[in-house]
């Protein structure tokens, strides 16, 4: 009689056990509401910090957010009336926004920078197109992602070559080259940045 009640029970635990699993208890079936996805970074500063800055001149440059390379609006303390003559100053100027670490808004909008210092920009040498910026390091000692937030930086500005290329060389006498700031670039600024070589004027 103690083994027919035993197997009862157990018979009744298993029926009960089907049923709860036949009336929607499955959780491997059942899709359940987590709330929505994790949201990407905005990639975008409100405008209102670049407003508050009442000195210097606004300047755009080109940060990392996420996988690719965004620009962002800010004020550069170079004065105004030597903005826009002379191309190693604006070029000095965009350099050390990029070596700067994003501000607080800037970094919670998901920024960072690859440039780090110390890197300086001069004129070029003798011999150099006209348009030619020089770096401390050679452009190609540089990580890929920080020579590409330079060009693109560079080339959207008055220190670029024109259609958004720059030519740039090193400290040494290597020739300059003409680097582009492509769409492919900015989407993959880990990659290479496309160059071709700028013939000296003395061969012109």
């Amino acid at each position: 009689m103690r083994r027919l009640r035993r197997t009862g029970v157990l018979a009744a635990v298993v029926v009960a056990a089907a049923f709860a699993s036949g009336c929607g208890i499955r959780t491997t079936s059942v899709p359940v509401d987590a709330g929505p996805a994790p949201s990407r970074v905005p990639c975008s500063v409100s405008g209102e910090e670049v407003a508050i800055q009442t000195t210097g001149i606004p300047v755009r440059v080109f940060l990392l957010c996420g996988s690719q390379l965004e620009a962002v609006d800010r004020r550069s303390p170079l004065p105004e009336e030597k903005a826009g003559g002379d191309p190693v100053r604006t070029a000095s100027a965009l350099l050390a926004q990029l070596q700067s670490e994003p501000s607080q808004s800037e970094q919670e909008a998901g920024f960072s920078t690859a440039v780090k210092g110390p890197l300086v920009v001069v004129g070029g040498q003798k011999g150099d197109p006209a348009d030619t910026l020089r770096l401390s390091r050679q452009p190609e000692d540089l990580t890929a992602t920080a020579l590409s937030q330079i060009v693109c930086t560079f080339a959207h500005s008055s220190a670029g070559a024109g259609e958004e290329t720059v030519v740039l060389g090193g400290p040494g006498r290597y020739p300059p080259r003409r680097y582009a700031c492509t769409t492919e670039l900015r989407e993959r600024p880990e990659s290479a940045a496309p160059t071709t070589a700028v013939p000296s004027p003395s061969a012109s």
